[in-house]
């Protein structure tokens, strides 16, 4: 009795909406919400841990992409592309007249539809009542992937039926099958690109909502499934595989069930499709009661994990373990991730914009390792491969308020020194040349055949290697990591340089030649103002770091950076984007990238009359010249507006960073507010700079971190405080208020816990 009263109190609370297990006050600020407004324009988010992932769906129970960290497929020919791994979210139901996922979703079928992404607890979850005839279900569906196990995923569906009968489920992996169409992008140019997409049916055009421009070459690679199995007496599945041409990977599922008293246990078989893997449960249901099905899903890779064994051993002890228990853990884990925080007084949209943000960059990095992060995360688009994102956009996002997880972006380009020095050398080149587009494995250079001129020459990304690394030192103090990891690669860095720069004897300065500017459509131009100014950084850095160590440093280091050009215009008192001799009259998602010389790293200094010039020029060059321009701009023409003390323009273009680049309903946020460019990590990572170093006048200098310029708050927030940063290896809560006069204050209060992040 008490039993069968404990389900109907159950199924009270599912009436409201909710599940037992996840009734917690969770602040709305931290809630992104689908209604059923949303499902034609569905943007989908993803869940990851860092390690591996699923998209969401939107009825929280079909099979989706699948992802794992660095697992690519190598296909010769082509460059290296991220691997579907087999999706494992897959759960189907059967209410005796069709099946859940194979009906069409439409406000008279799926009511009272609610899908919730909490990231406070890292969990997605949807609600509706499937009205299918004369038969109705209440259904919600919630999904983690474990923020306590890596290596651990789950999803529970509860099912209440307004009906008696029998009824099927089915818990499936997804065996994808190959790519439809593939591209050797390795061999070919732009013109036999373009008429290969043509010729398969496709158009390099975005596609409402959520396809990207250039989704017929972004294409998941494959993986290649070596072997299955499953029993259904034990309700487990197992693959194992290997990314073709690539490293091998496992998956194991376990399934558990929660029945009203007196019901029968489901017969259960398993079945194998070419494409599925799938254990079928057949029960008897009876109206008004609730049942729960739960899927364990655990997974590994070569270099991370057991295999397939321990995987099915990890996944029974998940299983043993329950739900609830691991959901727990899970959200434990996420509390303790945002215990650093960025919080907003007034200003509750913002909030939870910012808060989006920071969930992307969550769940796409990893504590300890030498992972980097993708540049659009766990997704195909730009194939899975790494930018100077990973150290310039998402690692300054991290540095202060997740340290171990930024220390992960730069040990990347520690663990991966070696492939750069062999493409500094086979260039005709000194010390490291690290790829425009770089495997996230390996390191190697990927770049498309068709961008191999813009990667031979977009060559600042080496100097944003090395500011990463020396700001990592400053942030932390670590004069022994600083030793073994950072300094090797800012002097192969700084040796690269030395070795690229031109003297022009004439002149009697440094030049640096044949560049292609971070605003890509000036691809060969002479002395791109930021390239310079970024390299000339890394070299005064290299004989920054070689004091520290006490080492002797090259003397030609100081000599470049001394005497290296920034073109500059004296009669409009300000710097120019290139050499003189350069036109600058094309139609650019950038317009102008002088707006990027106070990226908050490089910082370059100048007089407040150049960097109100500079400012201006941006915007006038954005508004004469700019073509659907990029979020990154957005979010630097805000920092840049800080420096100048200017809140209300700063606010402005924050503002301007979200509306058309934050798609719904997730704040999924594109590269530009058409191209459908979805997941951009950079952006997500500028977004916050602003926040921790724009609003503030905060940068990462000598002393960890000063106050450079006065902060500035906004009209609309009545206070914002960096809450829990570290500063070698100290925490504090970092608040900006207003005075009585109303000018804004910044006030540092030191925190007495141990940094343990």
């Amino acid at each position: 009795m008490q039993a069968r009263l404990l389900f109907r109190q159950v199924f009270l609370v599912l009436g409201l909406g909710l599940a037992p297990w996840i009734v917690r006050a969770t602040p709305a600020d931290f809630e992104l919400v689908a209604t059923p407004a949303d499902l034609a324009a569905y943007f989908p988010t993803y869940l990851a841990n860092g390690y591996f992932s699923t998209m969401s769906s939107r009825r929280g129970t079909r099979a989706t992409h699948a992802f794992m960290v660095a697992l690519m497929d190598y296909t010769p020919g082509d460059v290296s592309r991220p691997a579907l791994i087999p999706g494992w979210s897959g759960i189907d139901y059967f209410d005796g007249n069709a099946w859940l996922n194979r009906v069409s979703l439409t406000p008279a079928a799926f009511r009272d539809y609610r899908q919730v992404l909490d990231m406070h607890a890292g969990t997605l979850t949807t609600r509706y009542r499937w009205v299918n005839g004369d038969r109705g279900s209440d259904i919600l569906v919630s999904t983690f992937v474990s923020q306590a196990d890596p290596h651990l995923a789950a999803t529970r569906l509860t099912l209440t039926p307004r009906f008696s009968g029998a009824v099927r489920l089915e818990f499936s992996l997804r065996l994808w099958p190959p790519p439809a169409y593939r591209f050797a992008l390795a061999r070919l140019t732009l013109a036999q690109m373009q008429a290969a997409v043509a010729a398969s049916g496709q158009s390099l055009h975005a596609v409402a909502p959520a396809t990207a421009d250039r989704a017929p070459i972004w294409y998941p690679g494959q993986t290649v499934i070596d072997a299955s199995g499953g029993s259904a007496r034990r309700r487990m599945l197992w693959v194992r595989g290997h990314a073709r041409h690539g490293l091998a990977m496992a998956e194991a599922v376990a399934v558990r069930f929660g029945l009203p008293p007196g019901t029968p246990p489901p017969v259960t078989r398993l079945v194998r499709t070419p494409h599925r893997l799938v254990l079928e449960m057949r029960l008897e249901v009876r109206k008004g009661e609730t049942y729960t099905f739960d899927k364990f899903v655990t997974a590994s890779r070569a270099g991370w994990g057991g295999g397939a064994r321990t995987d099915a051993a990890l996944v029974r002890a998940a299983r043993r373990k329950g739900f609830i228990v691991l959901h727990d853990q899970h959200v434990a884990a996420w509390h303790r991730l945002w215990r650093p925080d960025i919080v907003i007084s007034g200003d509750p949209p913002m909030q939870r914009a910012v808060h989006a943000d920071l969930f992307y960059l969550l769940e796409n990095s990893t504590a300890d390792t030498a992972w980097p992060m993708a540049a659009c995360g766990f997704s195909p688009n730009y194939l899975g491969h790494v930018f100077w994102d990973n150290d310039s956009w998402d690692f300054p996002a991290l540095l202060l308020l997740h340290p171990r997880r930024a220390k992960s972006l730069v040990m990347f380009r520690y663990r991966t020194l070696g492939a750069a020095k062999a493409r500094a050398k086979a260039s005709g080149f000194r010390g490291a040349m690290y790829p425009w587009e770089a495997d996230p494995e390996y390191g190697t250079d990927q770049t498309p055949r068709f961008a191999w001129r813009n990667a031979a020459r977009e060559i600042h990304v080496n100097a944003d290697v090395a500011i990463a690394q020396w700001q990592y030192y400053l942030a932390t103090g670590d004069k022994t990591w600083l030793r073994h990891y950072g300094w090797p690669v800012i002097r192969a860095v700084a040796r690269f340089w030395v070795s690229r720069v031109t003297y022009d004897t004439a002149a009697h300065r440094y030049e640096i030649l044949h560049v292609v500017s971070p605003d890509e459509d000036y691809d060969d131009v002479d002395n791109d103002t930021f390239t310079n100014a970024v390299a000339r950084k890394a070299l005064r850095i290299a004989g920054q770091a070689a004091h520290v160590l006490g080492l002797a440093p090259d003397p030609r280091w100081a000599r470049i950076a001394a005497g290296l050009y920034l073109p500059y215009s004296r009669q409009q008192n300000r710097y120019l984007d290139f050499g003189a001799g350069v036109a600058h009259d094309r139609k650019t998602w950038m317009g102008s990238t002088l707006a990027w010389l106070a990226y908050p790293p490089l910082d370059l200094h100048m007089s407040e009359t150049v960097r109100r010039n500079d400012f201006d020029f941006a915007l006038h060059a954005l508004r004469t010249n700019g073509d659907d321009p990029n979020d990154m701009l957005m979010v630097m023409l805000s920092v840049n507006a800080a420096t100048l003390g200017d809140a209300p323009a700063a606010y402005h273009w924050l503002q301007r960073s979200v509306v058309g680049f934050d798609k719904p309903p997730f704040d999924v946020r594109s590269e530009t507010a058409t191209n459908d460019t979805g997941y951009l990590l950079s952006a997500s990572g500028g977004f916050v700079q602003n926040f921790i170093y724009g609003f503030s006048g905060l940068r990462v200098e000598g002393t960890g971190v000063e106050a450079v310029y006065p902060p500035v708050l906004p009209p609309v927030w009545r206070a914002l405080t960096l809450r829990d940063i570290a500063i070698r290896g100290k925490r504090y809560d970092i608040t900006i208020t207003r005075d009585a006069a109303g000018v804004a204050q910044l006030q540092r209060t030191r925190l007495e816990h141990v940094d343990d992040r």
